[in-house]
């Protein structure tokens, strides 16, 4: 009789603790699934890291040789599996949206509880005529999956939509550099149009013209508003959004009304695993067969 292999999930430690409990959803499920396919499943620390083999490991770097990394997808109960942590590399984000083959109805049933089950939305949202700008963490730095600084993704904004007032948010759980304010505030001081922050998601989403990040869930968010999105770097979401280095005026963001419903649909309901819907056990199935774990 073969021994059976072994599946680590690397997890954090409430992580773990729920997986370990049968808490948790989605782990649960997949934990099922493979010991269905004679695996055996052990729950480990993130510490633990470094064993190798077959393993799981929550939004980190895989381990090497049999590893993926699995993620939520922006919001409970929708889950991704993928070889990489970086979400730009994901199959997804390689994909492409056609809204012409997704029925209409269902996405916009899909959609319209979505919108009143995370924000209390019904119909449209306003608009002040602002553009919203949250930002990440290094703010000075130009980084591989980016077009640019975050500072000068700004100055370029600001260059393209000089008669709009942008409101640029600092993320709440970020520490920032003595350095990276002082550029900031620097900014601010030069330019009248210019208005800093800290957080305010909820607050600016309805009330925004559109969102320009580098790659932050803020514009994911905002789809649900009806907000168009601009982006600076690379990241899974970018379907139906504007790439920040061609923007030359406002024209191209006030003109710009894709199907937020049919995408939402098929990033969400198409392209992920819903672990609350009857066909999360079978996506879950073929995403661990396509990594080559079953048959």
């Amino acid at each position: 009789m073969s021994t059976p292999k072994t599946v680590r999930f690397f997890l954090e430690d409430r992580l773990r603790e729920s997986a370990q409990s049968g808490q948790h959803n989605f782990i649960n499920k997949v934990a099922d699934i493979l010991r269905v396919h004679g695996f055996d499943v052990a729950f480990h620390k993130m510490s633990d890291r470094g064993i190798g083999g077959y393993a799981l490991t929550h939004m980190k770097v895989p381990e090497t040789g049999h590893g993926l990394t699995f993620r939520r997808v922006y919001h409970y109960p929708f889950w991704q599996i993928d070889r990489t942590d970086k979400r730009w590399d994901w199959r997804v984000a390689q994909a492409k949206f056609d809204p012409a083959q997704i029925e209409e109805k269902e996405a916009n049933r899909f959609y319209n509880f979505w919108r009143k089950r995370l924000y209390d939305l019904q119909g449209d949202c306003d608009d002040d005529g602002f553009v919203y700008v949250p930002l990440q963490g290094k703010l000075t730095q130009h980084r591989s999956f980016q077009d640019c600084s975050p500072v000068e993704m700004i100055e370029r904004v600001m260059a393209a939509l000089p008669d709009r007032k942008i409101i640029a948010t600092f993320h709440p759980k970020e520490e920032y550099l003595q350095s990276e304010q002082n550029a900031m505030a620097r900014l601010e001081q030069l330019h009248s149009q210019l208005e800093l922050r800290t957080g305010q998601m909820i607050d600016l989403l309805p009330k925004c013209a559109c969102v320009v990040t580098q790659n932050s869930s803020a514009a994911f968010n905002g789809y649900f508003y009806g907000k168009p999105a601009v982006l600076f770097g690379k990241i899974d979401f970018h379907h139906i959004a504007l790439d920040g280095m061609q923007l030359s005026d406002f024209e191209q963001i006030s003109n710009h009304r894709p199907d937020y419903a049919r995408y939402i649909w098929w990033f969400w309901q198409n392209q992920s695993i819903n672990a609350g819907h009857p066909s999360a056990e079978e996506k879950i199935t073929d995403r661990l067969r396509a990594f080559g774990w079953i048959e």
